[in-house]
Order: C-alpha cells, then structure tokens, then sequence
C-alpha cells in the first residue's frame, strides 16, 4: 500500500561491550544488547544507550524481558492466584448483596505470593495482559459456577480489573459471551472495571464496549477517577454504574482541604449523573467518618478489608 507524505523513523540502538574478559555467554549478551536497545527508546529514541552492570533503566528492563518468558509459563502452569478484596457501603444498608474486587497474585516455585506490580508493567509492554484478562475471567467464572452449586444462590457482584488489550480486542466480547454461556452466570454479577487514562486513551472503543456489555447486563466502574485531566468533560460519554475516586485525594483527605472538595465534588456530581461513588484507599475510621459526611455510596481499603484468598488454583 503507497502512503503519501512522510514517514518519520526513529533509530534506537543498544550497545554492549565484548571483549577477553567477559564472561558471560552469547544468550546473556544478546539479553543485554536488547535490554540496552529497549532503554534507548524509553529514555526518547534517536540516540544509543550503552549497557553497564549497574544500570538501573537496564536491571528493569531485563527484569521486564525476564517476566514475558515467565508469564507465558504461569498461564500455562496456572500459577496465578486469585484474591478478593471486599468493598462495603459507608452507610450501612439492609442489602443482602456483597461487593469484591478480584485481585491478581502469582504463586512463585517456591510458594511465594508475588504482587503484580511486580509483572503487570512486563504484561503491558509485551501485550501480554488480553491472555491474563482471559485467565482471570474463565477462573472467576469457573469459581462463581462451582459455588452456586454448592450454596444454590447469587449474592455477590465481582468486580473484574480488564485491561486496554482487552478493549481494543474485538473477539473478546465475543470470549466474554461464551464464558456467560458455557458457566451459566448471571450478568448482572458481574462488574468490569477500567482506568480512567484507559478509557481517555480509547475512548470511543471504551464506549462501545462498555454498552455492548451493559446490554447483556453486567456492571462497569471506572477506576483512579480524578487523575485525568478533563474527567467531568468526557463522563457523560461513559455510561458506568460506579466511579471509584483515586485514591491519592482519599489516603490524605482528612488533613487536606483542597482533595476533601474535590472527592465532595466528584461524590456530588457522579450521583447527579445516576452514579454511584466508590473511595479507594479508606486506611483508618477518620477517612471513613468524611466519606459519611460527605455522602460518599462506598468504601474499599485496608482499614476496611485486606485480601483474601479467592482460589486456589496453584
């Protein structure tokens, strides 16, 4: 295909030094070489970038080369675990219904739980994220369908964290429909929870998404809200249930004025818009006692809940 104009190329290049003393073996080398050509364009492109031992931009993005190898293995192994992180009203209602926030460890060899700080930057890079989004959502179904046989019935919403590979992969509607099917779970127990700077970045692929899984009768909550800079301008696009206030005008709210109208603000206008509010990062009773004053629908953090075990599947 002919492209009129002009087409900008970008040389990044990575550079390691060989000679009698070293030691380590062609695969090593080449690792760094490409780990040294990765740090050349994050740090702007169009320039050479040299591998030295302690370089700390090269150790991360090793670190990152060395967790799209293990990642694939831990999906194949099932080496992730699944936690659950409750969310309960600020006010107290006679609502039989829960709310959990499914949360994603990984089980190392030797037992040891891994955060996904750890490897969700590495999933990100090497678009690894739609095969974890799969993962979580066929075993929380799985989960879900066992427990309805046990219990007989459904009292809980779940929300599931989707990332931007997941949006903008259109057989994944498709994959999400075949999950409701094949375990016979109700939609409506179902939550999906997306980045506010997710659905900025994709907003109109956002939007479909988001009504084309509305209509078959899920949830959706919008994440880390207020940490854009147009939030109000773009929300009446967005049809979500729940917005859930970045927790960084939370965690200090208290002391801080200027992030107490602002969580007041958001809480006010997200129920005017039919919304309902969610505060993330409520560590003690003193945020939680604002959060009531202020009207605020829910409260998630670990003043109120830390993780739990969902599953084991390792």
């Amino acid at each position: 295909r002919r492209i009129s104009g002009y087409v900008t190329i970008d040389r990044s290049i990575g550079l390691v030094s060989i000679n009698s003393s070293t030691q380590e073996d062609l695969a090593s080398v080449l690792s760094a070489a490409d780990a040294a050509c990765y740090a050349a364009k994050n740090l702007g492109r169009n320039r050479v970038h040299v591998y030295q031992v302690n370089d700390n931009e090269l150790v991360r993005q090793r670190n990152q080369i060395e967790w799209a190898v293990k990642i694939p293995q831990a999906l194949e192994d099932n080496s992730f675990c699944l936690y659950y992180q409750s969310i309960i009203p600020v006010i107290a209602t006679d609502s039989v219904w829960e709310h959990r926030e499914i949360l994603l460890r990984l089980r190392d060899s030797s037992g040891k739980i891994i955060s996904p700080m750890a490897f969700i930057p590495a999933a990100e890079r090497y678009n690894l994220m739609n095969q974890i989004d799969r993962w979580v959502v066929s075993h929380v179904f799985a989960y879900l369908e066992q427990s309805f046989q046990q219990i007989k019935k459904f009292d809980c919403v779940y929300t599931i964290n989707l990332s931007g590979d997941s949006i903008n992969d259109e057989m994944f509607v498709e994959f999400l429909h075949q999950q409701f099917d094949s375990h016979q779970i109700r939609p409506q127990m179902i939550c999906f929870e997306v980045t506010e700077t997710l659905a900025i970045a994709n907003l109109r692929k956002a939007e479909m998404f988001i009504r084309s899984l509305k209509e078959l009768g899920c949830k959706f909550a919008l994440d880390d809200f207020g940490s854009g800079m147009s939030s109000f301008g773009y929300l009446r696009n967005l049809s979500v249930d729940y917005i859930k206030i970045d927790g960084s005008f939370i965690k200090d709210m208290v002391d801080n004025s200027i992030n107490c109208e602002i969580v007041e603000a958001i809480n006010r206008i997200g129920n005017m818009m039919g919304m309902e509010t969610i505060a993330e990062f409520v560590e003690n009773e003193a945020i939680l006692a604002k959060l009531q004053e202020i009207g605020v629908d829910y409260a998630q953090g670990y003043g109120i809940a830390r993780p739990k075990p969902l599953i084991r599947v390792c």
